[in-house]
């Protein structure tokens, strides 16, 4: 099993990805113990000097002016987690929660967050043995950080909330016996180390910032293989015409369809049968190519984020100094998770109104009405354009930004606030509908190459043929009517799984 060395400072999204999804590992290295241990000592200190610091010797929020003795610590930090579990809705995945674990330890990883060493090591240990706290999805305003869902995360570790552990939902303290873990009593500052940062947010956006990343070579592919169905025009694509506007994703993109339509017999350039395309086939490198480039800023942000102290208050102990600043604000991923919202909606806009070309015999360059021969008896694909056109519409709803809102907590001391996690969670959302679209474009465009008759027999291009080979290899081609859920069900699965992979291997290289 694959083990990954947590110091605070170089987990990437990959490695978010290997543990939250694929059951990796994790420990910390001997540099951010040290660290830990350092950092624990110095709140020791102010402990014993009775030195007024926010949450250490202090209560929280607006009770920051109320000074809190040594023999309250255990009880003020109880009291903090027990409190502020107040999350509503559904759990979140599973997933979510495991990346929310590790990029916590991260954080405390660093050292600049007074915890005990034993304390992290008891989350690393839920973290390495599969107890995952239930933790609800709604109840965060995303500063001061994520307390709520983080508090729901420390409720088994002293005892408290509800876990699942090996596949079984039981009550946290059992969960923990289950698997070996004592349960900790918290003492002064842990926990608020715990749940003053920018986790479940982040947790959140950056799994969906990693699907968003396969969504869009999908999204190539997808567009691509409607090419092959409409004997599209690719002199639009040429590199010398997108040097002369060199955003990276337009070019990349371009690039990308000349990659998957090479050596297609079925593509067409201007002139050949009509002069130019309709935009959503014309303009794809540009409108796919926006997308890609604000999820490579989303991405770029995540790595930052994934790496970074967003604790409150911050133990820097050359200073000497617990300084209450405000990195637990969720504000530069709240922007960026609606940036990624609306990016994916878009794919998800143009993908739908490609497949409205597809079906509408009107725009379909001759194809059956609704890639049907028996149109009347069968409905072919009709309503699969109305369930696109739902999804899309959906995402218009969910693509308004989270981050323009603020209400402000805590008597007003907490006057504004990120509202980052709703725009990861609606990022999320967003995505499993684009998912969707993209995936019905591609069933779509398949079954309109088999009806093309008049190019029955020639090639595909390269990455085309291997995307119809994956598709076909789930879903066979429509001749009547029949339960079709399931085959929009397939085609969606088919982008997390075989699609890219089987079409970079065919191409040799890696879409960008």
């Amino acid at each position: 099993m694959t083990v990954i060395k947590i110091d605070g400072n170089s987990l990437t999204l990959d490695n978010v990805v290997e543990v939250a999804r694929l059951g990796a590992t994790v420990e910390l290295t001997a540099e951010s113990i040290k660290s830990i241990d350092i950092s624990r000592q110095y709140v020791d200190e102010l402990v014993e000097s009775g030195e007024i610091v926010y949450g250490i010797t202090t209560g929280f929020g607006n009770f920051s002016n109320v000074h809190i003795s040594k023999d309250q610590a255990k009880d003020l930090q109880r009291n903090l987690i027990i409190s502020h579990s107040c999350g509503v809705g559904d759990y979140l995945p599973t997933d979510a929660v495991r990346a929310m674990m590790l990029l916590r330890i991260n954080n405390l990883a660093k050292g600049y967050s007074g915890i005990r060493l034993s304390t992290i090591e008891t989350l690393m240990n839920m973290l390495n043995k599969g107890v995952h706290p239930k933790i609800f999805e709604k109840g965060s305003l995303g500063a001061s950080g994520d307390l709520v869902p983080l508090a729901h995360m420390v409720l088994p570790m002293i005892g408290e909330g509800e876990a699942e552990y090996q596949g079984e939902i039981l009550p946290g303290k059992e969960a923990m016996a289950k698997a070996g873990i004592p349960i900790i009593e918290l003492t002064s500052k842990e926990g608020l180390a715990l749940i003053n940062g920018t986790q479940a947010m982040t947790a959140v956006g950056a799994l969906t910032c990693y699907d968003a990343i396969k969504l869009l070579k999908a999204s190539d592919i997808a567009v691509a293989l409607t090419m092959e169905a409409l004997n599209g025009i690719t002199d639009p694509f040429i590199p010398e015409l997108h040097a002369l506007r060199p955003h990276p994703g337009q070019g990349a993109s371009a690039q990308n369809l000349l990659s998957l339509l090479a050596n297609s017999e079925r593509t067409t350039h201007q002139g050949d049968i009509r002069v130019q395309d309709a935009y959503v086939l014309r303009c794809a490198p540009q409108i796919h190519g926006a997308s890609h480039d604000a999820i490579e800023y989303v991405r770029r942000k995540v790595d930052i984020e994934i790496n970074s102290v967003t604790d409150n208050p911050i133990i820097l102990v050359d200073k000497k100094m617990g300084i209450s600043g405000g990195h637990f604000h969720g504000q530069p991923m709240a922007l960026a998770f609606d940036f990624l919202g609306i990016a994916l909606a878009e794919l998800a806009n143009v993908s739908e109104r490609r497949i409205e070309r597809l079906v509408n015999p009107a725009l379909n360059n001759g194809l059956p009405a609704f890639l049907t021969e028996q149109g009347g008896l069968h409905s072919g694909f009709m309503i699969v354009q109305y369930a696109a056109a739902s999804l899309v519409s959906e995402n218009k709803v969910l693509a308004h930004p989270a981050s323009v809102d603020s209400i402000p907590s805590s008597a007003n001391q907490e006057d504004h606030v990120s509202m980052g996690t709703i725009a990861a969670r609606k990022a999320q959302s967003i995505y499993k509908n684009a998912k969707a679209v993209v995936g019905m474009e591609l069933m779509l465009a398949s079954q309109a190459v088999d009806l093309n008759k008049k190019d029955a027999g020639k090639a595909l291009g390269t990455g085309t043929k291997a995307a119809y080979d994956t598709i076909r290899s789930q879903i066979p081609t429509l001749t009547e009517d029949r339960v079709i859920y399931p085959d929009i069900h397939k085609s969606a699965d088919l982008l997390e799984t075989d699609l890219v992979d089987n079409v970079e291997k065919a191409l040799g290289f890696s879409l960008s």
